[in-house]
């Protein structure tokens, strides 16, 4: 394996600046620099954001630059301590005994081995008890596995968690045991800007007048008063990637193309009557509707 690259104050910024153009990350400027300095200052980061900011792709951007191995793990209530760190396999464990020939590492057990990332993606729905299985490797860089022993992490080891913001359907407030682990970044939606730019990259052959207003649709799903949560870029990029295949872009085909592509990215605030596709129609209507007066 390649070494891992070392951070250090005098190339922080050069560094998030390669990692731009490697990765072609868009903004974010601040965001990877106070990743780089939390990961040069040996602390564990846990990202928190609405879906689709870029928590991912950031941890990604951040693994393969440092060129240090990457173990992911989905949290979800149903992520109990055993997959996290491992279980016995009972058939060799009669053949061999309890040794790590008869283990089969979990997330957690791997990356400590290997001195990787563990990435924990959306972490706040693990149960307390699996969130808890961090903790010494977090503070001491080390888990006792019963009848294996003892497993000290390798140089490199770290934990990037992320985590959707607590006023969304299924999530729970991080245990306190482990959020005081972790340090803290905020990744919000990019400004229009940077959205724009970055669905003219996925959908290259776009007009600017589709990049223009599937960004504008999308950032208005966020306004709306009628909606719990708004669309990601995501959204964006669908809608422009769909609707660029159309050559005549009347009204009625972006409402019906944002409903397509806006759906299932969207959620209703308690108490809406109206249907997802009428409260779809009224935002591109407000948004775009004047540039098409006569139809």
């Amino acid at each position: 394996m390649v070494p891992s690259k070392q951070v250090n104050k005098t190339n922080l910024k050069e560094s998030v600046d390669a990692i731009k153009k490697k990765f072609g990350i868009i903004g974010r400027t601040d965001e990877l620099m106070k990743a780089l300095a939390a990961k040069a200052a040996g602390r564990h980061i846990l990202l928190e954001g609405p879906v689709g900011v870029g928590k991912t792709e950031i941890a990604h951007a951040l693994a393969a630059y440092l060129n240090t191995e990457f173990v992911r793990f989905d949290g979800d209530e149903r992520y109990h301590p055993d997959k996290l760190v491992g279980h016995f396999d009972p058939p060799v464990v009669l053949e061999k005994g309890y040794s790590f020939d008869s283990f089969v590492s979990g997330p957690l057990i791997r990356a400590m081995k290997e001195g990787a990332i563990l990435f924990a993606n959306e972490i706040n729905r693990c149960p307390e008890s699996t969130q808890n299985v961090l903790l010494s490797a977090m503070d001491e860089g080390h888990i006792v596995i019963p009848k294996l022993g003892e497993v000290n992490a390798k140089p490199g080891f770290f934990i990037i968690a992320t985590q959707n913001p607590v006023e969304f359907i299924a999530t729970t407030p991080l245990g306190e045991a482990i959020k005081d682990r972790f340090v803290w970044i905020r990744l919000d939606y990019q400004s229009e800007a940077d959205e724009k730019q970055i669905v003219a990259a996925k959908v290259k052959d776009a007009p600017e007048e589709v990049t223009d207003y599937s960004v504008l649709i999308v950032r208005e799903t966020r306004l709306s008063t009628d909606l719990r949560r708004g669309a990601s870029i995501r959204g964006a990029i669908d809608l422009a990637a769909i609707i660029n295949e159309f050559e005549e872009r009347s009204i009625g085909t972006w409402i019906d193309i944002s409903i397509m592509a806006l759906a299932t990215k969207i959620e209703l605030e308690d108490g809406i009557e109206d249907k997802i596709e009428t409260i779809i129609e009224k935002i591109v209507r407000k948004v775009i509707g004047k540039f098409f007066r006569s139809q």
